[in-house]
Order: C-alpha cells, then structure tokens, then sequence
C-alpha cells in the first residue's frame, strides 16, 4: 500500500511517500532561514509559506518515488496538534487531493507519527512499548499498548521540554532554533556555579519546566544588572543536564514500574546528544532495550506520518470532507 503523506504543523512543509516501513520519498521544505530573524515561528508567516510550497513539495514527493499519482492508495495528513493555521493548509490540500483522486484519507496525530518514525528505521518494533516523545510543544511518557492504542502514563504540566531549551538559549543570546544551538555550545555542566531547580509535579511521572525556565531567565538578568559575565557553555550545560535528569528519571522510573522492557525516544529533542546517550546508558544499566530514529527523522517530516498512517488505515481511521485540523488534542484521542 502507498501513501502519500503531508505534515505542515508548523514551519516544516513535508511530503512524502512510503510503502509499509520503507520510504520511496521524502521532500522537505523548511522555514528556519526565515523564522530565525524573529526567534522563533511567526504562525501567519508559517501558514502563508505553507499555503506557497505545498504543491511543489508534495510533487517533488511523487517524482521522487518513481510514480505517478493513480499508484497512490491514500492520503495520510498531519490534522493535530500544532499551529492551527499551518495544520489547516496541510489539511484542506489532503482533502482536496483525496476527493480529486479517489482514495482514502488518513488523519495522523502529531506526536503518534513522531513515535511511528521508529518503525521506519527499526523495521523489528512493535508494541507494547514505553515512549518518551520530546519536542518543542510537547513531553510526554506514553504506554504504547498497540499501534493506535496509547496511555498517557506522564506530560508536562506547564511548558515542555524543548521550550524550556529554546528559552533558555534565546535569553543566552543563542540563534533559533534555540535547543538545537544549546546542545552545541554545551561545554561542562556546573551545578555548583549555576544551581538550576528541580521542578516537582503531584503525578510523580508528570513534568514542569516552567519553573527551571524561569529560573533560567533569572539568572542570566541578575548576572546582567551586576555586570557580571556568563559562562554560556557551562551554563548551556547545565541546563540540558537538569532536563535530562528529569526526563530519564521519569522515564526509567515508569518503565521498572510497569515492568516494561522496550524503550521507545521520539520527538525533536531526541536528537539532544546527551539525551541519546544518557538514556542509553541508563537502559543498558537497567536491561531495557532502547529504539531512538536516526536524527534525520527527529525532527518533523512527512515519512512518519506515512508510517503512522498505515496503522490508522487498519485501525478504521478514515475521514471525510468534514476533517479540519485541531489545534491541540492528547495522543490518547479516540474517534
């Protein structure tokens, strides 16, 4: 079966093609040129590029994939969560090439095609496993009972992992996109220089960053208004330790709890160096096996969603010309 797949939740437009586990194509058109000179995604400029890319990109996918349009057997779209305005340009194209064409269209959640990115590089995993998905919008610790049945065992309460990074690099001075700079400028972490909070939640697998965001900040105008200077790189340091601290204690945690012996990394910010590693480390330590997607997929694309969309197509996922895109909407959702 091959889908053509869309994602444009925010400042990617993607398309691709794929076939079961195995990718014909993937386009991507990216936005961080553009968006950089105001720190980070300006959703109407988003959209509008959107709106200008999507039919060249979604071409591009097809003559990439060697076929034509009549080999397609459905259409598998990015509906939620992200921007509204850049989900619904995404959208309406799916709908419009699904009624042109005749075949079926899939909607695919966000976070669920972030996790299926591992299917396509470890054609081996199934469920059940555990997941950690780590984005800019999103933490969450998800029970993957099968491939459309998903428990939220953990999620941030406030803001997630991946803004709390951008944040705390904005304030530092660094270029957007802010998490991805952090993680390079990263020298020594030095706790004892820059102690950093340890956030509590009353679900002890739920997260807050908000605060360690904060006290980022803090720091960083205190230091200003004393005209003293900052050590960027142990500062940077410092923060992606105390977030990963966080995130592997949860995650490890949840796993011994639920006896569960796969561990699944997926998201933006599992392309983090010292996430990777960490958790690694700490799941051969504890006998888990650990899946992360090679850093081509972590961050958004149209080939998840692809991957994701075969297990909706067989789930009974099917939509109609009454499918609008949903600005915010938990993994777990049910149709």
């Amino acid at each position: 079966m091959k889908i053509l797949a869309i994602e444009s939740s925010c400042d990617e437009t993607a398309a691709a093609v794929v076939e079961g586990r195995k990718i014909l194509s993937s386009v991507i058109n990216t936005q961080v040129e553009e968006h950089k000179k105001y720190g980070g995604v300006v959703p109407e400029i988003a959209s509008r590029r959107h709106s200008e890319n999507i039919s060249a990109v979604v071409e591009k996918a097809i003559t990439d994939a060697g076929i034509t349009y009549g080999d397609i057997d459905a259409i598998a779209v990015t509906h939620a969560p992200g921007l509204i305005g850049a989900l619904l340009v995404g959208v309406n194209y799916a709908k419009g090439l699904s009624l042109s064409l005749g075949v079926p269209l899939i909607p695919v959640h966000h976070l669920r095609s972030h996790i299926a990115a591992n299917y396509l590089e470890h054609t081996d995993l199934k469920p059940p496993f555990l997941c950690l998905t780590v984005s800019g919008g999103n933490t969450v610790i998800t029970y993957v009972r099968d491939y459309t049945d998903f428990e939220i065992i953990g999620q941030t309460n406030d803001d997630a992992a991946g803004e709390c990074l951008d944040k705390a690099a904005r304030i530092m001075g660094l270029a957007y996109p802010g998490g991805v700079n952090l993680d390079k400028t990263a020298t020594v972490a030095d706790e004892k220089k820059y102690p950093l909070p340890t956030p509590h939640t009353q679900n002890k697998y739920d997260f807050s960053f908000s605060g360690l965001k904060t006290a980022v900040v803090n720091l960083v105008h205190n230091a200003s208004q004393k005209g003293e200077e900052i050590d960027v790189g142990a500062l940077c340091a410092t923060v992606r330790k105390k977030v990963c601290d966080i995130l592997i204690d949860h995650t490890i945690s949840a796993a011994k709890e639920l006896q569960i012996e796969k561990i699944v990394l997926a998201g933006g910010v599992s392309a983090n160096s010292e996430l990777r590693s960490r958790l690694k480390a700490a799941c051969d330590e504890n006998g888990f096996s650990l899946y992360y997607p090679p850093l081509s997929l972590c961050g958004d694309n149209a080939a998840m969603v692809g991957a994701q969309g075969i297990y909706e197509y067989q789930s009974g996922n099917i939509a109609d010309a009454s499918l609008n895109a949903t600005a915010t909407l938990p993994i777990n959702y049910r149709k």
